[in-house]
């Protein structure tokens, strides 16, 4: 195990332990084809599914580790009744400096003043599509039109800054590419193309329907010139780039061309207490059952920094290669968990 100063661990490639993402359930509203294209899901229990309080513990011992950013997810993570109490809890842990959602953004127009009340510093939002009928063809559920009156209420509320994230499939979105960019621009907010990833099995994933960065960066130039980042972008998944014209910055992120795993600081916590340390992951370490069993806090602090310290995952990197063989990928050659039960 490496250590950096009193509480700071590092895994096998030396990358520091910093960002928590909790799933707070692994309910959607949304069947989004690119995360949950499934006619049939065993939903998780309610038994089974963490406490707030079961949570709020785990966090302040991550906290304790060096995690410095938590971001909660789903599922729909407002799917989660009193989702504002749980904020509440997270936010007066020493350490904990920001504090994020990520959301489909349905239910966001009633809960975004309350969600700030509680603590929460900003939202990202999923928006695939400005079209309502490509938006309902990749939510298969829902309305475009409460997405967009979810991002307007927390712009009131006061979260920022508020990212907009798209999935790109060729042939699907990829065209809108300028109006997204101008829809964000309009309103302050930061737009992130994101490259189709054959995140868990059955999202149908192949190399004809990816968008790739230097294609992303191409349609965009033709529409509004840009400034490349002059520094490193760190642990964040998003390179960000900032307009000629003053107005604003847009993110790409690539885990498919241009991986990142090298500078990733992200480990997972799924709603039913499962500590996972890829995205892209084949399974899970049960937290959950410790933490029932009266485990105490340095117990879980030990595993938490087993898990951690003995993590090597790199599959993006490890996909790349594979893309560029002569046997080429094949996304159904490894039984990845599911991203609605993962968490984004």
């Amino acid at each position: 195990m490496t250590v950096f100063g009193p509480d700071v661990l590092t895994d096998r490639y030396q990358r520091p332990l910093q960002d928590l993402r909790i799933s707070v359930t692994d309910r959607c509203n949304f069947r989004c084809t690119y995360c949950m294209p499934l006619d049939h899901y065993d939903w998780i229990a309610k038994s089974q599914i963490l406490s707030y309080e079961e949570i709020r513990r785990l966090v302040a011992i991550f906290a304790q580790l060096g995690v410095s950013k938590v971001r909660i997810t789903g599922g729909e993570p407002l799917l989660r009744r009193d989702l504002p109490d749980l904020v509440a809890m997270l936010s007066g842990i020493e350490g904990i400096q920001d504090l994020c959602l990520t959301t489909n953004g349905s239910l966001l127009a009633d809960k975004a003043a309350s969600l700030r009340e509680a603590g929460l510093n900003r939202v990202t939002v999923s928006i695939d599509s400005l079209n309502p009928q490509t938006f309902a063809r990749m939510a298969q559920r829902g309305n475009l039109e409460s997405v967009l009156e979810g991002v307007a209420a927390a712009g009131r509320a006061g979260l920022s800054p508020i990212k907009v994230n798209a999935v790109l499939e060729r042939g699907v979105n990829d065209h809108e590419i300028a109006e997204l960019l101008a829809y964000a621009r309009s309103h302050g907010y930061e737009m992130r193309f994101i490259e189709f990833m054959d995140v868990g099995n059955v999202n149908g994933w192949s190399s004809s329907k990816l968008v790739d960065k230097d294609e992303i960066l191409r349609r965009v130039a033709a529409v509004h010139p840009f400034r490349r980042p002059t520094s490193a972008r760190g642990s964040a998944p998003s390179e960000r780039y900032t307009f000629l014209d003053g107005q604003g910055s847009f993110g790409v992120i690539a885990s498919v061309t241009e991986p990142f795993c090298g500078a990733c600081t992200r480990i997972r916590l799924t709603a039913d207490g499962r500590l996972v340390t890829c995205l892209f992951s084949t399974g899970g370490h049960d937290i959950k059952s410790l933490l029932r069993s009266g485990a105490s806090d340095e117990d879980l602090r030990r595993t938490i920094a087993e898990v951690w310290s003995g993590r090597s995952d790199r599959y993006s990197e490890e996909r790349l290669v594979a893309i560029s063989s002569a046997e080429g990928y094949h996304p159904d050659s490894v039984r990845k968990i599911e991203m609605i039960s993962l968490g984004g």
